[in-house]
Protein backbone atom coordinates (compact mmCIF):
# COMPACT_ATOMS: atom_id res chain seq x y z
CA UNK A 1 0.00 0.00 0.00
CA UNK A 2 1.61 3.12 -1.00
CA UNK A 3 -0.13 4.81 2.01
CA UNK A 4 2.59 2.73 4.17
CA UNK A 5 5.32 3.46 2.36
CA UNK A 6 7.23 5.50 4.47
CA UNK A 7 10.39 6.00 2.23
CA UNK A 8 7.89 8.08 0.01
CA UNK A 9 7.60 10.32 2.88
CA UNK A 10 9.67 13.54 4.17
CA UNK A 11 12.59 12.87 6.26
CA UNK A 12 11.03 15.17 8.67
CA UNK A 13 7.61 13.43 8.59
CA UNK A 14 9.15 10.41 9.24
CA UNK A 15 11.40 11.97 12.19
CA UNK A 16 8.07 13.66 13.68
CA UNK A 17 6.43 9.74 13.29
CA UNK A 18 9.37 8.06 14.65
CA UNK A 19 9.15 10.84 17.98
CA UNK A 20 5.71 10.62 18.54
CA UNK A 21 5.60 6.84 18.42
CA UNK A 22 8.34 6.95 20.86
CA UNK A 23 6.54 9.10 22.98
CA UNK A 24 3.28 6.90 22.68
CA UNK A 25 5.20 3.85 23.72
CA UNK A 26 6.78 5.40 26.61
CA UNK A 27 3.55 6.51 27.90
CA UNK A 28 2.17 3.17 27.96
CA UNK A 29 5.52 1.27 29.13
CA UNK A 30 5.47 3.47 32.32
CA UNK A 31 2.03 2.19 33.44
CA UNK A 32 2.76 -1.72 32.89
CA UNK A 33 4.85 -2.04 36.12
CA UNK A 34 1.69 -0.66 38.43
CA UNK A 35 -0.37 -3.16 36.47
CA UNK A 36 1.85 -6.19 36.41
CA UNK A 37 2.56 -5.13 39.98
CA UNK A 38 -1.19 -5.76 40.44
CA UNK A 39 -1.61 -8.75 38.43
CA UNK A 40 1.25 -10.56 40.56
CA UNK A 41 -0.47 -10.25 44.04
CA UNK A 42 -3.81 -10.80 42.96
CA UNK A 43 -2.55 -14.03 41.05
CA UNK A 44 -0.13 -14.99 43.49
CA UNK A 45 2.71 -14.85 40.89
CA UNK A 46 5.92 -13.98 41.77
CA UNK A 47 7.75 -10.58 41.31
CA UNK A 48 10.72 -12.21 39.41
CA UNK A 49 8.63 -14.30 37.29
CA UNK A 50 5.72 -11.42 36.31
CA UNK A 51 8.67 -9.36 35.27
CA UNK A 52 10.02 -11.64 33.27
CA UNK A 53 6.95 -13.29 31.30
CA UNK A 54 4.05 -10.52 31.97
CA UNK A 55 6.61 -7.25 31.78
CA UNK A 56 9.40 -9.17 29.81
CA UNK A 57 6.70 -10.50 27.35
CA UNK A 58 5.07 -7.13 26.76
CA UNK A 59 7.83 -5.01 26.27
CA UNK A 60 8.79 -7.17 24.00
CA UNK A 61 5.92 -6.38 21.27
CA UNK A 62 8.16 -3.09 19.66
CA UNK A 63 10.53 -6.14 18.73
CA UNK A 64 7.71 -8.26 17.41
CA UNK A 65 6.58 -5.16 14.86
CA UNK A 66 9.94 -4.43 14.28
CA UNK A 67 10.81 -8.01 13.11
CA UNK A 68 7.75 -8.88 10.86
CA UNK A 69 7.50 -6.07 9.29
CA UNK A 70 11.43 -5.41 8.67
CA UNK A 71 11.39 -9.45 7.60
CA UNK A 72 8.68 -9.66 5.44
CA UNK A 73 9.66 -6.40 3.61
CA UNK A 74 12.90 -8.42 3.12
CA UNK A 75 15.11 -6.54 5.15
CA UNK A 76 16.39 -9.58 7.75
CA UNK A 77 19.78 -7.84 8.65
CA UNK A 78 17.41 -5.14 10.26
CA UNK A 79 15.21 -7.52 12.04
CA UNK A 80 18.08 -9.67 13.25
CA UNK A 81 20.46 -6.65 14.12
CA UNK A 82 17.42 -4.78 15.85
CA UNK A 83 16.87 -8.25 17.93
CA UNK A 84 20.70 -8.47 19.04
CA UNK A 85 21.14 -4.72 19.30
CA UNK A 86 18.20 -3.86 22.42
CA UNK A 87 19.17 -7.26 24.09
CA UNK A 88 22.65 -4.91 24.58
CA UNK A 89 20.82 -1.71 25.10
CA UNK A 90 18.33 -3.33 27.71
CA UNK A 91 21.24 -4.07 29.85
CA UNK A 92 22.66 -0.86 29.17
CA UNK A 93 19.17 0.71 30.27
CA UNK A 94 19.32 -1.45 33.70
CA UNK A 95 22.59 0.41 34.56
CA UNK A 96 20.60 3.41 33.93
CA UNK A 97 17.92 2.19 36.12
CA UNK A 98 20.74 1.86 38.65
CA UNK A 99 22.09 5.09 38.45
CA UNK A 100 17.85 6.30 38.98
CA UNK A 101 17.98 4.22 42.21
CA UNK A 102 20.99 5.79 43.19
CA UNK A 103 21.44 5.14 47.03
CA UNK A 104 22.91 1.70 46.58
CA UNK A 105 23.79 -0.83 44.31
CA UNK A 106 20.49 -2.10 42.15
CA UNK A 107 21.83 -5.81 42.39
CA UNK A 108 22.65 -5.56 45.94
CA UNK A 109 18.91 -5.55 46.58
CA UNK A 110 17.69 -7.23 44.33
CA UNK A 111 18.47 -10.66 45.69
CA UNK A 112 16.47 -13.29 44.14
CA UNK A 113 17.49 -16.49 42.73
CA UNK A 114 15.13 -16.97 40.06
CA UNK A 115 16.42 -13.73 38.77
CA UNK A 116 20.08 -15.29 38.76
CA UNK A 117 18.72 -18.22 37.16
CA UNK A 118 17.12 -16.10 34.35
CA UNK A 119 20.57 -14.01 33.28
CA UNK A 120 22.31 -17.70 33.22
CA UNK A 121 19.65 -18.64 30.83
CA UNK A 122 19.79 -15.67 28.85
CA UNK A 123 23.46 -16.13 28.72
CA UNK A 124 23.67 -19.84 27.60
CA UNK A 125 20.72 -19.12 24.78
CA UNK A 126 22.98 -15.79 23.84
CA UNK A 127 26.37 -18.28 23.37
CA UNK A 128 24.01 -20.75 21.30
CA UNK A 129 23.23 -17.93 19.03
CA UNK A 130 26.69 -17.50 18.72
CA UNK A 131 27.59 -20.85 17.87
CA UNK A 132 24.64 -20.94 15.56
CA UNK A 133 26.08 -17.70 13.77
CA UNK A 134 29.37 -19.11 13.45
CA UNK A 135 28.84 -22.62 12.53
CA UNK A 136 26.46 -21.23 9.71
CA UNK A 137 22.31 -21.79 9.78
CA UNK A 138 20.52 -24.80 7.87
CA UNK A 139 17.77 -24.83 6.15
CA UNK A 140 14.85 -27.36 7.71
CA UNK A 141 11.59 -26.32 5.43
CA UNK A 142 10.75 -22.89 5.61
CA UNK A 143 13.08 -22.08 8.84
CA UNK A 144 16.40 -22.65 10.21
CA UNK A 145 17.54 -26.00 12.48
CA UNK A 146 19.56 -23.46 14.59
CA UNK A 147 15.83 -20.78 15.13
CA UNK A 148 14.33 -24.13 15.67
CA UNK A 149 16.47 -25.16 18.59
CA UNK A 150 16.21 -21.70 20.05
CA UNK A 151 12.45 -21.60 20.12
CA UNK A 152 12.35 -24.44 21.94
CA UNK A 153 15.30 -23.62 24.21
CA UNK A 154 13.06 -20.23 24.99
CA UNK A 155 10.48 -22.56 25.89
CA UNK A 156 12.05 -24.90 28.08
CA UNK A 157 13.74 -21.86 29.82
CA UNK A 158 10.19 -19.86 30.39
CA UNK A 159 9.18 -23.40 31.97
CA UNK A 160 12.21 -24.06 33.91
CA UNK A 161 12.05 -20.24 35.48
CA UNK A 162 8.19 -21.13 36.04
CA UNK A 163 9.04 -24.01 38.49
CA UNK A 164 12.30 -22.35 39.89
CA UNK A 165 10.30 -19.49 41.15
CA UNK A 166 8.20 -21.57 43.80
CA UNK A 167 10.88 -23.82 45.20
CA UNK A 168 12.43 -20.74 47.16
CA UNK A 169 15.61 -22.52 46.95
CA UNK A 170 17.66 -19.85 48.94
CA UNK A 171 17.38 -16.56 50.38
CA UNK A 172 19.20 -13.73 51.78
CA UNK A 173 19.93 -13.25 55.35
CA UNK A 174 21.05 -10.10 55.09
CA UNK A 175 17.96 -8.15 55.51
CA UNK A 176 19.06 -5.98 52.38
CA UNK A 177 16.12 -7.51 50.30
CA UNK A 178 13.52 -4.75 49.96
CA UNK A 179 11.54 -6.06 46.86
CA UNK A 180 8.10 -7.66 47.93
CA UNK A 181 9.13 -11.07 47.14
CA UNK A 182 8.68 -12.12 50.47
CA UNK A 183 5.64 -13.57 51.32
CA UNK A 184 5.95 -12.04 54.82
CA UNK A 185 6.45 -8.61 53.38
CA UNK A 186 3.76 -8.60 50.76
CA UNK A 187 1.24 -7.11 52.80
CA UNK A 188 3.77 -4.03 53.81
CA UNK A 189 4.64 -4.00 50.06
CA UNK A 190 1.43 -3.16 48.90
CA UNK A 191 1.11 -0.24 51.11
CA UNK A 192 4.50 0.91 49.59
CA UNK A 193 2.80 0.87 46.46
CA UNK A 194 0.15 3.28 47.21
CA UNK A 195 -3.63 2.73 48.14
CA UNK A 196 -5.74 1.20 50.56
CA UNK A 197 -6.26 -2.75 49.65
CA UNK A 198 -9.88 -1.65 49.14
CA UNK A 199 -9.05 0.68 46.44
CA UNK A 200 -6.95 -1.26 44.25
CA UNK A 201 -8.34 -2.54 40.81
CA UNK A 202 -9.83 -5.73 40.22
CA UNK A 203 -7.46 -7.93 38.34
CA UNK A 204 -10.47 -8.11 35.35
CA UNK A 205 -9.46 -4.38 35.35
CA UNK A 206 -5.73 -4.50 35.80
CA UNK A 207 -5.98 -6.98 32.68
CA UNK A 208 -7.71 -5.10 30.49
CA UNK A 209 -5.53 -1.59 31.13
CA UNK A 210 -2.24 -3.98 30.41
CA UNK A 211 -4.24 -5.15 26.84
CA UNK A 212 -4.81 -1.86 26.33
CA UNK A 213 -1.08 -0.45 26.70
CA UNK A 214 0.02 -3.45 25.29
CA UNK A 215 -1.90 -3.04 22.12
CA UNK A 216 -0.76 1.07 22.29
CA UNK A 217 2.80 -0.72 22.19
CA UNK A 218 2.14 -3.10 19.27
CA UNK A 219 1.15 -0.45 17.01
CA UNK A 220 3.50 2.12 18.02
CA UNK A 221 6.52 -0.41 17.67
CA UNK A 222 5.23 -0.79 13.57
CA UNK A 223 5.36 2.97 13.42
CA UNK A 224 8.54 2.99 14.94
CA UNK A 225 9.84 -0.02 12.42
CA UNK A 226 9.02 1.26 9.50
CA UNK A 227 9.86 5.38 10.51
CA UNK A 228 13.39 4.42 11.25
CA UNK A 229 13.77 2.33 8.25
CA UNK A 230 12.93 5.17 6.10
CA UNK A 231 14.96 7.65 7.45
CA UNK A 232 18.12 4.91 7.41
CA UNK A 233 17.27 5.01 3.83
CA UNK A 234 16.96 8.97 3.31
CA UNK A 235 20.07 9.46 5.49
CA UNK A 236 22.59 6.66 4.04
CA UNK A 237 23.02 5.24 7.60
CA UNK A 238 23.42 1.37 6.97
CA UNK A 239 20.92 -1.25 8.01
CA UNK A 240 23.41 -2.58 10.78
CA UNK A 241 24.01 0.63 12.48
CA UNK A 242 20.46 1.71 12.22
CA UNK A 243 19.21 -1.93 13.44
CA UNK A 244 21.77 -2.08 16.60
CA UNK A 245 21.26 1.98 17.70
CA UNK A 246 18.17 3.69 15.98
CA UNK A 247 15.88 0.71 15.93
CA UNK A 248 17.10 -0.68 18.98
CA UNK A 249 16.81 2.56 21.15
CA UNK A 250 13.46 3.89 20.01
CA UNK A 251 11.93 0.12 20.67
CA UNK A 252 13.55 -0.37 24.00
CA UNK A 253 11.60 2.94 25.33
CA UNK A 254 8.99 0.09 27.06
CA UNK A 255 11.37 -1.41 29.25
CA UNK A 256 13.09 1.62 29.81
CA UNK A 257 9.83 3.20 31.22
CA UNK A 258 8.58 0.14 32.95
CA UNK A 259 12.22 -0.67 34.59
CA UNK A 260 12.02 2.79 36.15
CA UNK A 261 8.57 2.63 37.29
CA UNK A 262 9.28 -0.87 38.90
CA UNK A 263 12.22 0.53 40.73
CA UNK A 264 10.42 3.60 41.87
CA UNK A 265 7.87 1.49 43.33
CA UNK A 266 10.22 -0.85 44.76
CA UNK A 267 9.79 -4.00 42.58
CA UNK A 268 13.53 -4.85 41.88
CA UNK A 269 13.23 -8.49 41.30
CA UNK A 270 10.64 -7.03 38.84
CA UNK A 271 13.15 -4.50 36.95
CA UNK A 272 15.61 -7.71 36.65
CA UNK A 273 13.15 -9.97 35.01
CA UNK A 274 11.82 -7.35 32.72
CA UNK A 275 15.27 -7.20 31.40
CA UNK A 276 16.17 -10.84 31.50
CA UNK A 277 12.94 -11.61 29.90
CA UNK A 278 12.73 -9.32 27.18
CA UNK A 279 15.99 -10.49 26.21
CA UNK A 280 14.66 -14.31 26.30
CA UNK A 281 12.27 -13.34 24.07
CA UNK A 282 14.11 -11.29 21.60
CA UNK A 283 15.98 -14.24 20.77
CA UNK A 284 13.02 -16.53 20.27
CA UNK A 285 11.83 -13.98 17.60
CA UNK A 286 14.68 -15.14 15.67
CA UNK A 287 12.63 -17.94 15.03
CA UNK A 288 9.48 -15.53 14.00
CA UNK A 289 12.15 -13.84 11.51
CA UNK A 290 12.10 -17.45 9.68
CA UNK A 291 8.49 -17.83 9.23
CA UNK A 292 8.38 -13.95 7.98
CA UNK A 293 11.16 -13.83 5.46
CA UNK A 294 10.37 -15.46 2.37
CA UNK A 295 14.08 -15.88 1.43
CA UNK A 296 16.71 -18.55 2.84
CA UNK A 297 16.74 -18.95 6.70
CA UNK A 298 17.50 -15.38 8.35
CA UNK A 299 20.71 -16.56 10.70
CA UNK A 300 22.12 -17.83 7.37
CA UNK A 301 22.85 -14.13 6.33
CA UNK A 302 24.59 -12.96 10.00
CA UNK A 303 27.87 -12.29 9.62
CA UNK A 304 30.56 -11.04 12.02
CA UNK A 305 28.49 -8.31 13.47
CA UNK A 306 26.01 -10.36 14.28
CA UNK A 307 28.47 -12.44 16.44
CA UNK A 308 29.96 -9.66 18.17
CA UNK A 309 26.97 -8.09 18.61
CA UNK A 310 25.59 -11.71 20.48
CA UNK A 311 28.84 -11.98 22.74
CA UNK A 312 28.73 -8.40 23.69
CA UNK A 313 25.31 -9.63 25.02
CA UNK A 314 25.91 -12.48 26.52
CA UNK A 315 29.11 -10.25 27.99
CA UNK A 316 26.99 -7.69 29.66
CA UNK A 317 24.81 -10.00 31.04
CA UNK A 318 27.89 -12.01 32.95
CA UNK A 319 28.35 -8.65 34.36
CA UNK A 320 25.34 -8.19 36.00
CA UNK A 321 24.94 -11.94 37.08
CA UNK A 322 27.83 -11.32 38.93
CA UNK A 323 26.57 -7.86 40.24
CA UNK A 324 23.32 -10.05 41.69
CA UNK A 325 25.67 -12.77 43.08
CA UNK A 326 28.05 -10.71 44.98
CA UNK A 327 25.16 -8.50 46.18
CA UNK A 328 28.47 -5.97 46.76
CA UNK A 329 27.12 -1.87 47.91
CA UNK A 330 29.41 -0.06 46.25
CA UNK A 331 28.91 2.69 43.86
CA UNK A 332 30.63 4.93 41.87
CA UNK A 333 29.02 8.48 40.39
CA UNK A 334 25.74 6.88 41.71
CA UNK A 335 26.24 3.45 39.61
CA UNK A 336 26.90 -0.33 41.27
CA UNK A 337 30.37 -1.75 40.06
CA UNK A 338 29.08 -4.06 37.50
CA UNK A 339 26.41 -1.26 36.32
CA UNK A 340 29.14 1.21 35.50
CA UNK A 341 31.14 -2.02 34.09
CA UNK A 342 28.41 -2.79 31.74
CA UNK A 343 28.02 1.63 30.51
CA UNK A 344 32.19 0.99 29.50
CA UNK A 345 32.04 -2.17 28.11
CA UNK A 346 28.73 -1.02 26.15
CA UNK A 347 30.85 1.98 24.93
CA UNK A 348 33.74 -0.42 23.28
CA UNK A 349 31.31 -2.84 21.95
CA UNK A 350 30.08 -0.44 20.32
CA UNK A 351 32.80 1.63 18.58
CA UNK A 352 33.53 -2.25 17.57
CA UNK A 353 30.64 -2.88 16.03
CA UNK A 354 31.00 0.80 14.07
CA UNK A 355 33.82 -0.57 12.96
CA UNK A 356 32.87 -3.31 11.49
CA UNK A 357 30.48 -1.91 9.81
CA UNK A 358 32.93 0.17 8.18
CA UNK A 359 34.63 -2.87 6.89
CA UNK A 360 31.99 -4.31 5.63
CA UNK A 361 30.98 -1.06 3.95
CA UNK A 362 34.73 -1.06 2.38
CA UNK A 363 34.64 -4.51 1.24
CA UNK A 364 31.37 -4.00 -0.28
CA UNK A 365 32.41 -1.22 -2.15
CA UNK A 366 35.54 -3.45 -3.78
CA UNK A 367 33.54 -6.28 -4.89
CA UNK A 368 31.61 -3.66 -6.76
CA UNK A 369 33.87 -1.73 -8.07
CA UNK A 370 35.68 -5.44 -9.29
CA UNK A 371 32.31 -6.62 -10.83
CA UNK A 372 32.55 -3.03 -12.96
CA UNK A 373 35.54 -3.79 -14.16
CA UNK A 374 35.05 -7.04 -15.39
CA UNK A 375 31.57 -6.25 -17.13
CA UNK A 376 33.34 -4.58 -20.56
CA UNK A 377 35.41 -7.83 -20.95
CA UNK A 378 32.30 -9.98 -20.57
CA UNK A 379 30.74 -8.04 -23.42
CA UNK A 380 33.59 -9.10 -26.09
CA UNK A 381 33.16 -11.48 -28.54
CA UNK A 382 35.88 -13.97 -29.32
CA UNK A 383 36.56 -13.53 -33.17
CA UNK A 384 35.69 -16.52 -35.64
CA UNK A 385 37.99 -18.88 -36.24
CA UNK A 386 39.24 -19.03 -39.94
CA UNK A 387 37.60 -21.95 -42.35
Amino acid sequence: MAFLNFSEWSLWINVAIFLVSGGCVWAAGSRLAGYIDGISDQAKIGKGFAGMLLLGGITSLPEIATTTTASFTGNAPLAINNLLGTSSINLVLLAIADAIFGRSALTSVAANPGSLLQGVLGMILMGVVTVAIIAGEVALGPVGAWSSLLIILCIGALWLSSRYDRRHVWEAVDGKVEDGASRTRSGESNKQAGGKEEDKPSLRSLVIRTVIAAAIILVSGFLLSQSADAISQKTGIGASLVGLVLVGLATSLPELSSIVAAVRIRRYEMAVGDIFGTNLFNISLLFLTDLTYSGDPALEIADTFEAVAAVLALILTGIFVLGLLERRDRTIFRLGYDAAAVLAIFGAGLGLLYTLTDQSATAKQGQQASQSAREPDSGKTEPAAPP
